[in-house]
């Protein structure tokens, strides 16, 4: 059976989507992946590994598929070199587009699971990374390699995505951003449990020029953080201007990402958003990001 998938696809790009090859289950290839973004007469995705940096594989497919935007990145946990200027410098040379802070490896994201995936993907060993990171000292002081990355992603114009770290890093680092002269600054998926941005907060980020994420797993039955109404209603107070649409699907056990996204803007306009505000978070604003 063919799936049809919505037609505000069409040009979009999903900036935060994950695929196999990958330690964790995944749903489809990125081969898989590619041909469903390809029949949506999508523009192009970006591909996130909590485990790996993803610039090989999309350089690879940008190879075989011209005509798509495919693109990687790095996602600054203990699996890919932590919080290292070196690691990040060599993943934006080699055509990185994102660079996320920690995920699995941020302290705010080990405490919300209760420390029960400190070990390096259920192994056996207790190795010496299973500590969480945080972006600054003990007196609170952002990390000097911290604002090492930071300058890289400046110069280079790349995103920096925030990751799993808790509201209050995310604001600390933000404002370091600025100084730094970042001008693609992603606030990963507000409404996320792991680590829910405060509305207050949200509203602070927006006036400081980043964009937020408004993702449909905050929505599953994986989390059940947010009522889609709730994120239709956030997304009109925050304006479609300063917000993306994405899954953060990929998961064995959900749909495949670009069903869930034509799901999810399905469910957005059934909510009251209009084609307009779907086209601005799914087509407009990845590409401003991305440079396109």
């Amino acid at each position: 059976m063919t799936t049809e998938f919505h037609p505000l696809l069409k040009g979009a790009i999903e900036l935060h989507v994950h695929s196999a090859p990958s330690l964790f289950p995944r749903r489809q290839t990125d081969w898989e992946l590619i041909e469903d973004a390809k029949k949506a007469q999508m523009a192009g995705l970006v591909l996130k590994a909590h485990e790996a940096q993803t610039v090989d594989r999309a350089t690879l497919i940008r190879g075989k598929e011209p005509g798509l935007h495919v693109y990687g990145g790095l996602v600054c946990n203990h699996f890919t070199g932590g919080l290292s200027p070196a690691t990040v410098d060599t993943a934006i040379r080699l055509g990185a587009k994102v660079i996320w802070m920690p995920t699995f490896s941020a302290e705010q994201h080990q405490r919300y699971f209760g420390k029960k995936e400190t070990k390096f993907f259920n192994s056996e060993k207790n190795l010496a990374h299973t500590y969480g990171l945080e972006i600054w000292d003990e007196n609170k002081k952002i990390l000097p390699e911290v604002h090492e990355i930071l300058e890289l992603i400046a110069e280079a114009n790349v995103v920096l995505a925030t990751g799993h770290l808790a509201p209050a890093e995310v604001e600390v680092l933000v404002d370091a951003a600025i100084e730094h002269k970042v001008e693609k600054i992603l606030i990963q998926h507000t409404d996320l449990g792991i680590a829910r941005v405060p509305h207050q907060l949200e509203r602070e980020l927006v006036k400081k020029g980043c964009i937020l994420e408004k993702c449909y797993l905050a929505c599953s039955d994986d989390f059940n953080d947010i009522k889609k109404g709730d994120m239709a209603e956030s997304i009109k107070v925050l304006g479609a201007d300063s917000c993306v649409m994405v899954t953060d699907y990929g998961q064995s056990h959900n749909i495949p990402p670009i069903e869930a996204l034509s799901q999810f803007i399905d469910d957005m306009l059934h909510a009251g958003l209009t084609d307009k505000e779907i086209t601005r978070m799914i087509v407009d604003n990845p590409k401003q990001l991305l440079g396109l």
